[in-house]
C-alpha cells in the first residue's frame, strides 16, 4: 500500500509539472518582415483535364515604407491555350458575400509562356487571380509556374508551384438528349446526333436516349445491339451495330460533372481499370443524379457518363461525360 501511494504521489508531481510546462505563453504580435513577401492559393480542384482551367490566387505584398509593387506575372511551363490570363483586379467579399473587385493595371498581356499585369495605382499589398487555360499540348504531361512580383525599391521574389500532372482524359459538359429526335450519343464525338446523321454514321453512336411510361423503364441508355425488349416502340436505323458495354453507377457524382459539391472525381485511373466483363448493354430506368460506365464496342474508349437532369414532360435527360482513349 505504501508503494501504491508513493507511486500516485510521483504521478501527480509529473502532473503537475506537464501542467506548468504546458502553460501557454504571452502572445506578442510578430515583427512584419521589411522585405518583399509572397504566398499562393490552389484554388481548383479535382483532375486537370485539357480544355480545361486551373486557378490560382497569388498575393504579394511590403510595408509601405519600404515601396509600393510595380508588377505580378506568371511563368507556366507550357504556354497556356487562349484564355489563360492573369486578372488586373484585386478582390473583396461584399457584406452580401459577393467579390468586388478593383483594377490596379491594365489587363494583363501573355507573351508565351508569360502572363504580366504592370500595375497603374499604388498598393502595397494584393492578391491577383490566375487562370491558366489547359491547352492541347500540355495532355498526359505535367506543367509547373513560376510566380513573381516587382516592388518599386527593386526587390523582387518569385513563388514555384507545381508540377501538376495534366489528365489524358477529355470531358464534355451538358449534352442535351432528346426522345425520338436527337437521342444518338456518340462516345467518340462526345456529341448527340438525330437520326439522319446516326444513319450516315452508324459507326459513331454508342448510346440511344429513351423514354418511355412504364415506371420501371423510363429515362434509359440502351446500346444499338440490345434486345428489342429495352427498345421499346423504336424504330432503328438499320446499319446501327455497336454492341456498347453499360455498368449503372448509382452513387458516383463526380464533381467536375455534376458541378456540384460532392467532393468525388473521377480520373484516368478509374476509366482505365473499369471491369467490363460481362456487362449488358442497357441501362434502363436512370435517375438524376446517377450515371453509368461505358466502353465502346471497338474498345477505344471508356467513359463516365453522369446523368445532370431527366425532365419527363419533354422526354429529355442532360448528360455529361468524361472519356478516355484505352487503345
Amino acid at each position: 500500500m505504501k508503494n501504491i501511494k508513493y507511486n500516485i504521489y510521483v504521478l501527480l508531481l509529473a502532473f503537475v509539472s506537464l501542467i506548468t510546462a504546458c502553460k501557454d505563453e504571452e502572445f506578442q504580435i510578430p515583427t512584419p518582415s521589411d522585405k518583399l513577401q509572397n504566398d499562393l492559393i490552389k484554388r481548383t480542384l479535382g483532375p486537370s483535364i485539357v480544355g480545361g482551367t486551373i486557378e490560382f490566387a497569388y498575393a504579394a505584398a511590403i510595408i509601405p515604407e519600404k515601396g509600393k509593387l510595380v508588377s505580378m506575372a506568371v511563368e507556366a511551363s507550357i504556354a497556356g491555350a487562349t484564355g489563360t490570363y492573369l486578372d488586373n483586379k484585386s478582390y473583396t467579399t461584399a457584406s452580401n458575400g459577393a467579390d468586388v473587385g478593383m483594377a490596379y493595371g491594365d489587363p494583363s498581356v501573355t507573351s508565351g509562356k508569360n502572363t504580366e499585369v504592370v500595375f497603374n495605382k499604388d498598393a502595397s499589398a494584393l492578391t491577383l487571380r490566375y487562370f491558366y487555360k489547359i491547352p492541347e499540348e500540355a495532355r498526359g504531361k505535367t506543367v509547373t509556374f513560376t510566380f513573381s512580383a516587382k516592388a518599386s525599391n527593386g526587390e523582387t521574389i518569385t513563388y514555384k508551384a507545381g508540377p501538376y500532372e495534366i489528365r489524358k482524359m477529355d470531358m464534355a459538359l451538358d449534352l442535351v438528349a432528346t426522345d425520338a429526335t436527337t437521342c444518338y450519343i456518340s462516345i467518340a464525338d462526345m456529341k448527340v446526333y438525330d437520326a439522319t446523321f446516326a444513319a450516315a454514321n452508324p459507326d459513331k453512336i454508342d448510346l440511344i436516349y429513351l423514354y418511355r411510361a412504364p415506371t420501371n423503364y423510363l429515362h434509359s441508355l440502351v446500346a444499338p445491339t440490345a434486345d428489342a425488349a429495352y427498345l421499346p416502340s423504336f424504330t432503328m436505323p438499320a446499319a446501327l451495330k455497336n454492341k456498347t458495354k453499360i455498368v449503372k453507377a448509382f452513387t458516383v457524382r463526380d464533381q467536375q460533372l455534376a458541378r456540384t459539391q460532392y467532393a468525388v472525381f473521377v480520373d484516368d485511373i478509374d476509366l482505365s481499370t473499369k471491369d467490363f466483363t460481362d456487362a449488358p448493354d442497357f441501362a434502363i430506368n436512370l435517375k438524376a443524379e446517377a450515371g453509368v460506365w461505358v466502353q465502346t464496342a471497338n474498345g477505344k474508349y471508356n467513359a463516365y457518363v453522369y446523368v445532370n437532369s431527366v425532365v419527363p414532360a419533354t422526354k429529355k435527360m442532360t448528360v455529361s461525360l468524361k472519356r478516355l482513349t484505352i487503345k
